[in-house]
């Protein structure tokens, strides 16, 4: 190699450096302003790395939750402290990823999930809908498209409508939520306010994006949101999972499952102090999931009467 190119090549080599630099401090950039620009910057933090922009929350959105379920597996929404890492150089992969938890995070720090629940879709599930385990069309999820996981963690299946109503930039272009393979998620029309057309959407609900590469969307139809993930993550298997309760004395807490045929009247109410209250009907009973912070601090005190417990009253203490 002469002189003379190896001059050259060291120089191409700082540009394709600075481009790169560039370009990540944009993703960052981009990243930070969704959460900012949608006016979620006083509940949600976003910090740069060299790799991810870290989108931290307590899961614990600031509008209506639970009420309106009917297929409830008894869970309720507890804060949790939750940092969502997405990837500031995006790429697109050979292969669809599904996981049974998050594949990305809303702008108000809430997670994202696919559309179905009791564990994760396999690559010949992604072709076919799968009705058995539609959260929507087994009434699994509240008006606002979310419900409490088995972690009895706050997260969204479908499109979150209430989040959408108090974003401050609420639009077609406004991006509503990131794919932990660092693509942004839109609501349910293309970002210039036309319709999707009938065909456009791929298998993990997305399409090219002249921005950022690629962009997912929400949709009413199945898989209503993100169902699998484009792009590649590295140590996929090691994305951040909500830590479950966990009773006090060491103990696991069983989640439930909704009640054959469904409850009635399930309304999720909070007093100023923290106590909360998830109380529904079932076959004429009453039954209730009541819980407030107990003197030790991510814990709280429980009594509840559920059906997956035959009606009988439990207490305990569970944290985090």
């Amino acid at each position: 190699m002469t002189r003379s190119t190896l001059f050259v090549t060291t120089a191409l080599l700082g540009i394709g450096g600075a481009l790169a630099a560039a370009a990540h401090e944009d993703h960052c950039a981009a990243v930070a302003a969704s959460v900012a620009e949608a006016g979620f910057g006083d509940s949600v933090t976003v910090t740069c790395t060299d790799e991810h922009a870290i989108i931290r929350s307590d899961t614990y959105p600031d509008h209506t939750m639970m009420t309106g379920i009917v297929g409830t597996n008894e869970q309720v929404p507890v804060p949790a402290e939750y940092g969502a890492p997405i990837l500031l150089e995006p790429r697109l992969g050979d292969t669809p990823l599904t996981r049974d938890a998050a594949l990305g995070v809303a702008v108000n720090g809430v997670p994202i999930y696919d559309y179905t629940a009791g564990g994760e879709m396999s690559q010949e599930d992604l072709a076919h809908h799968q009705t058995r385990h539609d959260t929507v069309q087994t009434g699994q999820l509240d008006v606002c498209g979310g419900h409490a996981g088995r972690g009895d963690d706050y997260h969204y299946h479908a499109k979150p409508t209430c989040m959408i109503e108090q974003m401050a930039n609420a639009g077609h272009d406004a991006i509503i939520g990131w794919a932990f393979d660092g693509f942004p998620i839109y609501g349910d029309n293309n970002p210039d306010g036309t319709v999707i057309a009938e065909g456009d959407l791929g298998v993990c609900n997305g399409q090219a994006d002249d921005t950022f590469g690629y962009r997912y969307h929400t949709s009413a139809e199945a898989p209503y949101i993100v169902q699998c993930l484009m792009g590649e993550v590295p140590e996929f298997d090691g994305l951040p999972r909500v830590r479950p309760l966990s009773a006090a004395d060491g103990g696991g807490t069983a989640p439930g499952r909704p009640p054959e045929g469904g409850v009635e009247n399930l309304d999720f109410s909070e007093e100023s102090d923290g106590r909360r209250s998830m109380d529904y009907s079932y076959r004429g009973q009453d039954y209730y999931i009541r819980y407030a912070p107990s003197d030790t601090d991510g814990c709280y005190d429980f009594v509840t009467r559920t059906v997956s417990n035959g009606g009988e009253i439990h207490t305990g203490e569970y944290c985090r």
